[in-house]
């Protein structure tokens, strides 16, 4: 399969992977924990906990990938989006539902480092463009996701909604499975498991020592810090303002369509002018729309500063990917990837968490103007990191 055949590919498997997962997510999860009788504080764990999924797994995966090819991983990963969903209707108590978030996290532990890793080493020289493009089309995934779940539910309620979504996951294993990926790793097997770990721990140890790609990693943290707390907690807030689930998901897919139109573009723009200017802008336009959401309660204006957040997470995102690529090592460049994916799953566990222990004790407006300060934090100490490199 030739270059332009794979990426295409990896693409492809992406939207559909991402539209499944999503349709669980956004605002299904929330509100059928909610119809189960959960509290703030539960909900921002159910939420979260498939997130911590990604803390526990996605420098290991990463670093499998690097030893035993791409293609392994992504393999088990497409299994893991496409079959959980199937499980969702039979859910009827809370831990249930946290056990099966768990299991379900184990999709994009697996699959995300090594399909980053893939696209980071198809286009060397373009790495900005190419990332750009490959979160964008996973991005459309949250921006379908959420629009079709919701509206699902609003229509046909929870279960059909949680089965069309394994109908999704179900495409994506039947494109990749049926298509041959073929990337330029070496793959290195009949290798005993100890030899496997010191490989894997020779990886860590490198990455671990990469300051650029640890204070990178960080800054996506904070922005998925934000982000978790809108996934769990928006579509409530939404409800408590008078709109149905489908208005909420169609918040949720504003932000999305933004962020999938602007990631390409920005990931050009990240080639020509540079990754840190960027990354400390959009971290700011993240903190100035978020702080505002609890403050309305008008529909049209939701849509308008989802938007915004949309474009300010795209701003981020199509840099901090490209300057780990271009921090990591060709041998660890799996690694380095996965190292970026557990420290951004611990911002996005952390928001549903801190976020339910915020709204419960304060309110709304005060704890997302906490969250906010936080991405205003990272975004100073991003900055001033890197002018001491």
């Amino acid at each position: 399969m030739t270059q332009s055949r794979s990426f295409v590919l990896i693409c492809t498997v992406g939207i559909f992977c991402f539209i499944s997962y999503n349709m669980v997510r956004m605002p299904a999860l929330s509100l059928f924990a909610e119809s189960l009788g959960a509290s703030p504080e539960r909900i921002g764990l159910i939420v979260s906990v498939s997130t911590l999924t990604g803390v526990l797994l996605k420098l290991p995966s990463g670093a499998l990938s690097d030893i035993y090819g791409r293609r392994f991983l992504l393999r088990i990963g497409v299994v893991a989006f496409g079959l959980p969903p199937f499980l969702y209707p039979f859910i009827t108590n809370l831990d249930a539902l946290t056990a099966l978030r768990f299991v379900h996290g184990f999709a994009t532990a697996i699959f995300a480092p090594s399909a980053l890793a893939t696209v980071a080493e198809l286009y060397r020289e373009r790495r900005g463009a190419a990332l750009g493009t490959y979160t964008a089309c996973t991005q459309s995934g949250s921006l379908l996701g959420p629009f079709l779940g919701g509206y699902l539910i609003h229509a046909a309620g929870f279960s059909t909604a949680f089965v069309m979504a394994g109908v999704f996951g179900c495409i994506a294993m039947v494109l990749f499975y049926s298509l041959h990926l073929d990337v330029s790793v070496p793959q290195r097997k009949g290798q005993g498991t100890t030899v496997v770990l010191a490989e894997m721990w020779k990886g860590f140890a490198v990455v671990a020592k990469n300051t650029k790609v640890l204070i990178t990693s960080m800054t996506d943290a904070a922005k998925m810090i934000a982000n978790g707390a809108l996934m769990a907690f928006l579509p409530l807030y939404g409800i408590s303002a008078g709109l149905n689930p489908g208005e909420v998901g169609s918040l949720f897919t504003v932000q999305a369509f933004t962020s999938f139109f602007s990631k390409p573009i920005m990931g050009r723009i990240s080639d020509r002018v540079g990754r840190q200017p960027l990354i400390v802008l959009g971290l700011c336009i993240c903190a100035g729309t978020f702080v505002c959401i609890p403050h309305v309660s008008m529909f049209p204006v939701l849509l308008l500063l989802s938007a915004g957040f949309g474009f300010g997470e795209a701003v981020v995102s199509s840099s901090s990917s490209a300057l780990v690529a271009d921090s990591s090592e060709f041998k660890t460049l799996g690694a380095g990837m996965g190292m970026q994916g557990t420290i951004m799953d611990i911002g996005h566990a952390s928001g549903p968490l801190l976020a339910g222990l915020l709204i419960a004790n304060l309110s709304y407006p005060m704890a997302f103007a906490i969250i906010a300060g936080m991405q205003l934090a990272a975004a100073s100490v991003f900055w001033v990191a890197m002018k001491r490199m």
